[in-house]
């Protein structure tokens, strides 16, 4: 059985254990460039055999970084963000930094409760996700002067540094890759947008490109559906129901997308040749469904990565200056598009 030490170490009896200075162990946890590597393993090892954890609130009492950031995301229920997460939580690990995550639901005024509570933890800076935030968000954030990232989603006219994608492009990509099909009688299936920047964005930016061909979506070709493939599978059936059914259907995700393409086999359709179908996000599964989603590609990874290397170097700079970085998109056709005057069977370029 373990012999716990009773008590808790201190950072003394860890350079007592790996036989250096207590400034030595301050230095390996806070600057480890400049410590041997081989005196770096040394205290490592008195670290894991005395249980030694760092007292990071009496670090923050003293003035000093708590390193940690902490990002409120709008779901951990799906996949829609754990590729941006992860490569967020890589990308400031390498700071040095830890992550602490938190989920609003889709609320902003929760979005305002998560903030507080990270605040109270004394975070070094907070990330959230979107561009959408409440008037009491942003106030606290300005009175407590901490530093803010909005990830996601990018605007030359964000309040906050940014590092994400053009959510309006995304949604006029989508919508002029089935109209360059020749698809005119196009189904929409979005999430609900309020309180959802980035769905209202690609929406809006959907109905306009329409818009500009003289196409109008009647209601009756419109259906909402949140971020789960059953439900957008539910919603696809009934939008599917009324029939001459649509020639193609544009989803807000590809969670919805996914949904839509399981009720269109259910009911029989050949996926493109009776019925396209279109997503934003390219999320992992996406490539792997069949046929494979056509989608807009909304570059996570590089997003969250970047995002983590700005908001470090911005928290730890002297003189931080304000940043926008949009990442590119880009139309990732498979086979779940075609053209509307294909006829079955005919080849297809993926």
């Amino acid at each position: 059985m373990a012999n716990f030490q009773k008590g808790k170490v201190d950072i003394v009896a860890v350079a007592k254990a790996a036989k250096v200075s207590a400034s030595t162990v301050s230095r390996t946890f806070n600057h480890p460039d400049l410590v041997n590597p081989a005196t770096r393993k040394k205290i490592n090892r008195a670290v894991q055999k005395l249980g030694y954890i760092r007292n990071r609130a009496a670090q923050t009492m003293h003035g000093k970084r708590s390193g940690t950031i902490g990002l409120v995301v709008p779901t951990i229920n799906y996949a829609i963000f754990a590729e941006v997460i992860q490569a967020f939580s890589d990308s400031i690990d390498q700071a040095g930094f830890s992550l602490l995550l938190a989920s609003h639901g889709y609320d902003l005024d929760r979005e305002y409760a998560m903030v507080r509570k990270l605040l109270e933890h004394r975070v070094d800076g907070v990330a959230l996700v979107g561009l959408e935030h409440s008037e009491a968000t942003i106030r606290l954030i300005e009175q407590q002067d901490i530093p803010a990232l909005e990830i996601w989603n990018y605007a030359e006219t964000s309040e906050l540094p940014c590092v994400g994608a053009d959510n309006r492009q995304a949604g006029r990509m989508a919508a002029e890759h089935l109209l360059a099909l020749g698809h005119r009688d196009i189904g929409l299936i979005f999430p609900d947008t309020i309180g959802n920047d980035r769905a209202s964005h690609r929406l809006s930016a959907v109905l306009e490109a329409l818009g500009s061909r003289n196409i109008t979506v009647p209601d009756h070709r419109k259906s909402e559906a949140p971020y789960s493939v059953s439900q957008a599978k539910q919603a696809t059936l009934d939008l599917l129901a009324r029939h001459p059914h649509p020639t193609a259907l544009l989803c807000g995700n590809d969670v919805i997308a996914q949904g839509a393409l399981f009720a269109a086999q259910k009911l029989g359709l050949n996926v493109p040749d009776d019925l396209s179908i279109i997503g934003i996000g390219d999320f992992k599964g996406s490539m792997d469904v069949e046929p494979g989603l056509t989608t807009i590609r909304i570059p996570a990874e590089t997003i969250g990565t970047l995002a983590g290397e700005r908001f470090t170097d911005y928290i730890t700079s002297d003189d931080p200056t304000n940043f926008r970085v949009c990442c590119e998109l880009k139309c990732i056709v498979r086979g779940t598009t075609g053209n509307i005057t294909m006829p079955p069977g005919a080849s297809r370029e993926t």
